[in-house]
């Protein structure tokens, strides 16, 4: 559930980039979200009470084919983690959004997304009904006409995956705080895809799902729209 608000006073003040307030809204623990960024807008993800992983997509709101690619990104920039300068791109190398301030310092592109079927795998089959970010790519999706077939490899906003000496992937407390946030200022009109993640078996969300804020500014206008 998204949880739409006008912009409030402080709206401002959570931003990273300043700028007119162009949306402001609460993002329900456990829940999805979803808005297209205009080109040169800014999202600041604001973690509010710490510890919470963000899954994120992204697609070229102009044509949803163009949609963000975890390889192209981590070919492109050399790293597999995320933070101020990291460009995400699609396949084709075009530039969706890029991460123009950071407060944390680490994110996460390669740990994928929970799903009824990966929990399962992972936990047992007690987990199989528990709801799950893909669950929620695909509710909240289906407002723009994205099905199964348009879900890639997403972003982990907030979310601390360290890579083994032996290449095994680990699912660890996060390394954000109450408050901390990360900004993306969108390259093109970009649908931005979120789920919320309502994972509860490790402890990427502390191993329990808090609220979120999505704050959009327009840099270069004056006061809130």
């Amino acid at each position: 559930m998204t949880t739409a608000t006008v912009p409030s006073p402080t709206a401002a003040l959570a931003a990273l980039v300043p700028g007119a307030v162009v949306l402001d809204e609460l993002v329900a623990a456990r829940g999805p979200w979803s808005a297209v960024v205009t080109a040169g807008d800014v999202l600041t993800i604001v973690d509010l009470e710490g510890n919470q992983a963000v899954d994120c997509l992204l697609y070229a709101a102009a044509d949803t084919s163009v949609r963000y690619s975890a390889a192209e990104t981590i070919r492109r920039q050399r790293s597999i983690v995320l933070t101020t300068g990291s460009v995400l791109r699609a396949d084709s190398g075009e530039a969706l959004m890029t991460v123009v301030a950071d407060e944390v310092g680490v994110h996460d592109t390669i740990g994928g997304a929970c799903s009824q079927e990966s929990n399962t795998l992972r936990y047992g089959q007690h987990t199989r009904e528990q709801h799950a970010c893909v669950e929620n790519f695909l509710l909240e999706g289906s407002r723009w006409g994205l099905g199964k077939r348009d879900l890639v490899s997403n972003i982990n906003w907030f979310m601390n995956v360290p890579v083994d000496p032996d290449g095994a992937l680990g699912i660890v407390d996060g390394l954000s705080a109450p408050g901390k946030r990360v900004a993306l200022r969108a390259d093109v009109d970009t649908l931005v895809l979120v789920s919320n993640c309502p994972q509860v078996n490790n402890p990427c969300n502390g191993f329990t799902p808090t609220p979120v804020r999505m704050v959009v500014t327009s840099p270069g206008a004056e006061g809130t729209r």
